[in-house]
């Protein structure tokens, strides 16, 4: 029998199968369940607009134009259910060890209460995955991906006294986002969070439930992250919605969340990269350097998987980069006038990867497209040849017209294209 996702009755039945089998990575074979927030999310969802999220239930748009969403992300609150995550403990006397064994920065750097955003490689120096981790203590991590990786932290666990628990469907998180969140996150809980710095953590209680309240996310604005047990997760949503009526707060789902990290240059896996392990050739593998992560790769510190591959690279170059374009929106006005029609803007982003040129020959693909309702410009991130990547540089970018392609120009722009003082502001009030 086939459960809805309005099945509360089968929920627990489906869900005990769903985590088994997200576990083993094959998800994709299982019926999506809703996660803790979805008897408060399916109500709210008068589009019935869903996407599937490593085998949940993830609104797409709650109303039927995802306007009012992102605009709460830009000027107001937006609350974000983020729980599909995978989400992993690590503890254990090496601990530490071993999270420095796996990523590429040096996690020793990293002081408890702080928190920073990583990515681990193969062998070859090429990404397998980005995420965050949080130091929760001298030997206790929290830390989040895209894809499941229990199997390979463990098998790079090998020979360490580190235990790395699968807490995915134990811990439900949202993202409360928006200009107006800090305002909001200090009248609902209780915690510090007018000196919460960027990329930090710190703990309390909303609605008398402990959480987590970390200073992420993934809309390149002011916001937070907030992590709760997962059976609780329900009392924090009705705290956080009936209180935040105040700061005009809204649900917002991942048709609004995709234009907003667009124009924060936040890439995403599958669709801006590939991870090495679900790669079918070379050259859907990426180095760090390849897709913007360069930064966040300390050659300097002890061995890590991918290190000597890395300093290879270091030495030559990487082969590609990951831009910004902004594309000439004349052109694209010109080419709708030719055929009598009114320009089209996109009404929500692309994740179809489209080919880019210089002189008529092909210089990379853009991999994520967008109307910025905030900076009124189509932008893009793409994957571009070493060569062409200087800011300044005119590109071409494929765009189809009633289904005849053109080339209109896209000049390479520094990413991110939005980046707002408040984001990283101190205090956040």
């Amino acid at each position: 029998m086939r459960a809805s996702c309005g099945d509360a009755e089968f929920a627990p039945i489906i869900r005990v199968a769903c985590g088994a089998a997200r576990r083993r990575g094959n998800w994709e074979d299982t019926v999506p369940v809703g996660t803790a927030f979805h008897e408060r999310t399916f109500a709210l969802c008068e589009s019935l607009n869903y996407r599937e999220w490593s085998g949940y239930y993830t609104v797409g748009v709650y109303e039927m134009h995802h306007e009012h969403e992102y605009n709460a992300i830009r000027n107001s609150a937006a609350l974000i259910d983020i729980s599909p995550l995978f989400k992993y403990r690590v503890t254990g006397r090496d601990a530490t060890k071993f999270v420095n064994r796996v990523i590429t920065r040096d996690i020793g750097k990293v002081a408890v209460g702080q928190v920073i955003y990583c990515c681990w490689c193969d062998p070859e120096g090429k990404v397998i995955d980005d995420g965050t981790i949080t130091r929760l203590g001298e030997n206790e991590y929290r830390w989040t991906a895209a894809d499941p990786s229990l199997r390979w932290f463990r098998q790079n666990a090998l020979g360490l006294e580190v235990t790395i628990e699968d807490i995915s469907e134990s811990v439900a998180a949202l993202a409360l986002q928006g200009p107006t969140s800090g305002r909001l996150l200090k009248a609902v809980a209780e915690a510090e969070i007018e000196s919460l710095k960027y990329f930090r953590v710190t703990h309390g209680k909303i609605a008398g439930v402990p959480v987590d309240i970390s200073r992420t996310g993934y809309t390149g604005d002011l916001g937070f992250e907030i992590w709760m047990p997962w059976q609780d997760a329900v009392k924090v949503w009705d705290e956080l919605a009936a209180k935040g009526r105040a700061w005009d707060i809204h649900p917002a789902g991942m048709i609004a969340l995709d234009i907003a990290r667009i124009e924060a240059g936040l890439i995403l896996i599958e669709v801006d990269y590939f991870s090495s392990k679900k790669a079918l050739i070379e050259e859907q593998k990426y180095s760090p350097a390849e897709i913007g992560l360069g930064k966040l790769v300390d050659l300097k510190k002890e061995s890590f998987v991918g290190r000597e591959a890395l300093l290879r690279e270091a030495k030559t170059g990487a082969k590609r980069a990951l831009v910004g374009l902004e594309i000439d929106w004349n052109e694209v006005e010109a080419l709708y006038d030719k055929i009598g029609l009114a320009p089209q803007v996109p009404s929500m982003a692309s994740r179809v990867a489209v080919p880019v040129y210089s002189k008529g020959k092909q210089a990379g693909k853009a991999t994520s497209t967008t109307w910025s309702p905030t900076l009124k410009r189509m932008i893009a991130l793409a994957s571009v040849a070493r060569e062409h990547a200087a800011p300044g540089t005119v590109l071409q970018m494929e765009l189809t017209v009633e289904a005849a392609r053109h080339a209109v120009p896209a000049k390479v722009v520094a990413l991110p294209f939005f980046n707002p003082p408040r984001k990283t502001a101190t205090p956040v009030i």
